[in-house]
């Protein structure tokens, strides 16, 4: 490369102090200029362009307008890199790498970030609105010169060990399968914006030892150039386990070491697990070690990962025979990410910033390549003695835990975890950052997805030893249930969230809530249910297949949304437990069967039975004491006006010929008087208070609600009308719905007013 090129080259890049600057510049979210006062034209332009004015000075006018989205999305990622300590940064966004010097191609690098071991290139894309990705071009083109590029990187750093990789780094994208092999292909990783941020959130946490979790996830298992690795230890047995004791300064142990960490974040770059490092209790640790000179007694609990190949484990000379136990020098591993933090990682990420973090020593025991669930099983035996860990972190932990479990149980309950995962960490997915991931708190939790996959026959059933039953999309085979069945609940939950108002699909809306996905979920698996019974559909049906026959099912679940009223909402909201999971689902049933009569799911005829008889009982107490009232009242009223005669002239004749009738059969049956009086219907008071309207009921009968109604007398006199039909309904086993109860309370509420 010509000298005055490398030169160029390297004035367009920052180091120290001018990193600091550029950094406060990258932080703000407003882009500024300073334009002189005099012209007055360009000052209108850029105003018109969507700059403000910020200040006015004497001679000059600075203007600020908030930076563009892509501006935006570079500079956090600048910005990432510049807080994690790289130490060369490019200056500003025209910076140009040539990859073939020879015909003077150039690409233009939106982020480069270097420090003493690490190259990183990286390029952004962003878009307003989750999306599918098209990077076909970008990063075929990127194969084409990534060569050439990194030839020009080493002759600028001449004598200097690096490893490069090459970032795509995007905003509001998702990736294809397709991307996702070009990028595989270029050895280069997807940095998406939470993996952006829960770095940045980890920086706020650890400082400078969040530079080592991000480059040990990039480079996992590569080398750590010029650390120094050796330790005197002891060498035991436990069990059938290897184990190492030693104390080494916490600054060693934080550049190969990595925490459980599971956050709705790219999994490319992030391990399988989370257990949360809190803020405030790392602080107290901080605090504890550097102003009150404390120290912890207890071990750090690690795994050193040697891909089976163990540790170089130099014997001292000398040895105490009388024990099992070694001494001697232990060569740890030199790659980042080969010591998994089991226990005690407040403990050691509480030295990150901490002036005693190189003349410290921390106890360790590290047990030698453990795997993944003994890992976890370890994490969460130890963590269950001191403190309980949260449900929903513990469900997250088993989506890997339990997938290669002996126990068919198990590994379905893995299954399920998996996908209610999948559906809160898929930018795809229609509840994106709407679950509950690790101990992150979210409207929805993994809990409920997992509870609505088993409850419902997606799965099947199973015992610890065999399979009990296949699931209409689980046969055995966990991947292909694991693909197929995501992709279906995202087909669905998608249609019903493009098919309704934005606001459904916020966080804590009926929708958004534990209970109404729970009900979607066992809702869509009783819809596959049916199309498989109607041989709609075959067994081996693509998920898109069974969407596509699925959606007449799910219009009717739109419309009911659509046309909710608050009162509805709330009954369905309030109640919870299990029995609000069922009644919000076995509602959804319904609302299909309204429509599709031939949708009859298992268990809903016995449902509303049941639900009738309830509502049944309490309507007919109603009912009771409406009748009683009405008897009552009416009958004050009419001797007040009518005196001695009031049932000769108060009550149509039709109406009294009909109850002494009644009343001479009862007194047969009996063996009693019965008063005429005593034998009326809810609907005979409608007749009679129709016959003396203006005189005396006009006031008396209408409800409150319905004074102002038109139709007059007859419209303000239908509630008789229809409380006396449910009345003859609920004497003949009608099931009363919760509607008609709610209507019936509503009137014993208006006639009983006043009585004791």
């Amino acid at each position: 490369m010509p000298e005055d090129q490398k030169l160029h080259l390297l004035s367009r890049l920052i180091t120290g102090k001018d990193i600091n600057k550029e950094l406060a510049l990258r932080k703000r979210p407003y882009e500024y200029q300073s334009i002189s006062s005099r012209k007055a034209e360009l000052i209108k332009e850029m105003i018109d362009e969507g700059w403000q004015i910020e200040r006015e000075y004497k001679t000059a006018i600075k203007l600020r307008r908030p930076k563009s989205l892509d501006v935006q999305c570079e500079d956090k990622v600048w910005t990432l890199f510049a807080l994690m300590g790289f130490k060369v940064m490019n200056k500003d966004r025209h910076f140009h790498i040539p990859f073939d010097i020879k015909r003077n191609l150039t690409q233009q690098i939106d982020v480069f970030a270097k420090d003493d071991e690490t190259i990183l290139i990286v390029e952004c894309k962003s878009t307003a609105k989750n999306k599918l990705g098209d990077f076909k071009k970008d990063l075929e083109a990127t194969a084409g010169q990534i060569q050439g590029l990194i030839k020009t990187i080493k002759a600028l750093f001449p004598d200097q060990n690096l490893k490069f990789k090459y970032i795509l780094a995007t905003k509001n994208y998702w990736l294809g399968d397709q991307d996702k092999q070009r990028l595989k292909n270029l050895n280069g990783v997807h940095l998406d914006e939470e993996s952006v941020d829960y770095y940045i959130n980890l920086y706020k946490h650890l400082g400078a030892a969040a530079r080592y979790q991000f480059l040990g996830a990039l480079f996992h298992g590569q080398e750590i150039v010029g650390m120094d690795n050796q330790i005197p230890a002891i060498r035991g047995k436990m069990g059938n386990l290897t184990y190492y004791s030693f104390s080494i300064e916490p600054e060693k142990l934080l550049k190969i070491s990595y925490v459980l960490h599971r956050s709705k974040v790219n999994s490319e770059l992030m391990p399988t697990y989370q257990r949360l490092i809190k803020k405030q209790r790392l602080a107290k640790v901080r605090e504890f070690i550097d102003e009150k000179a404390g120290y912890f007694p207890n071990s750090i609990v690690i795994s050193l990962d040697t891909d089976g190949k163990g540790l170089r484990f130099d014997r001292a000379n000398t040895q105490v025979s009388t024990t099992i136990t070694s001494i001697g020098v232990l060569h740890l591993p030199k790659k980042y990410r080969s010591a998994f933090i089991i226990d005690g990682q407040h403990r050691l990420y509480g030295y990150s910033n901490s002036k005693y973090k190189n003349t410290n020593a921390i106890p360790v025991v590290a047990f030698l390549d453990l795997d993944r669930s003994e890992q976890v099983r370890l994490f969460m035996e130890i963590n269950e003695n001191q403190k309980s860990v949260p449900k929903n972190l513990r469900t997250t932990l088993n989506a890997d835990l339990l997938w290669t479990s002996d126990s068919f149980l198990d590994r379905q309950r893995a299954l399920c975890s998996r996908i209610a995962l999948n559906l809160g960490e898929a930018r795809q997915s229609p509840l994106f950052n709407m679950v509950s991931i690790g101990e992150d708190k979210k409207s929805i939790t993994t809990d409920a997805i997992t509870r609505a996959l088993l409850d419902g026959n997606f799965i099947g059933k199973a015992s610890r030893h065999k399979i009990e039953k296949l699931g209409t999309f689980y046969k055995e085979d966990l991947k292909d249930a694991y693909n197929k069945l995501s992709n279906y609940t995202f087909y669905c939950l998608n249609f019903i969230k493009e098919s309704l108002d934005p606001s459904w699909f916020e966080p804590d809306s009926l929708i958004t809530i534990n209970k109404g996905i729970y009900s979607l979920i066992r809702l869509q698996s009783d819809i596959v249910d049916h199309l498989l019974d109607k041989d709609l559909i075959k067994s081996n049906s693509s998920p898109k297949e069974i969407f596509n026959e699925s959606k007449r099912y799910l219009v009717p679940v739109i419309t009911f949304y659509t046309n909710l009223d608050d009162k509805t909402a709330e009954d369905l909201r309030k109640k919870y437990g299990q029995s609000g999971d069922t009644q919000y689902w076995r509602r959804l049933q319904k609302e299909v069967r309204k429509v599709i009569p031939q949708f009859n799911p298992d268990g809903l005829d016995d449902y509303e039975k049941k639900e009738s008889k309830e509502y049944n009982e309490e309507a007919y107490a109603t009912i009771r004491d409406i009748e009683q009232s009405l008897n009552s009242t009416f009958k004050e009223l009419l001797i007040d006006n009518f005196g001695e005669g009031w049932f000769e002239e108060g009550v149509p004749p039709q109406i009294q010929d009909e109850a002494v009738k009644l009343a001479q059969q009862k007194k047969r049956e009996k063996h009693k008087d019965i008063h005429p009086w005593s034998c009326l219907r809810i609907i005979d008071y409608r007749t009679i208070a129709l016959r003396n309207w203006q005189s005396i009921f006009a006031e008396v009968v209408t409800l409150p609600d319905e004074r102002k109604i038109s139709g007059g007398k007859d419209a303000k006199t239908l509630w008789l009308d229809r409380a006396g039909k449910l009345r003859n309904q609920i004497m003949h086993s009608y099931s009363i719905t919760k509607e008609e109860l709610e209507f019936l309370k509503k009137i014993k509420s208006f006639v009983c007013k006043g009585e004791a």
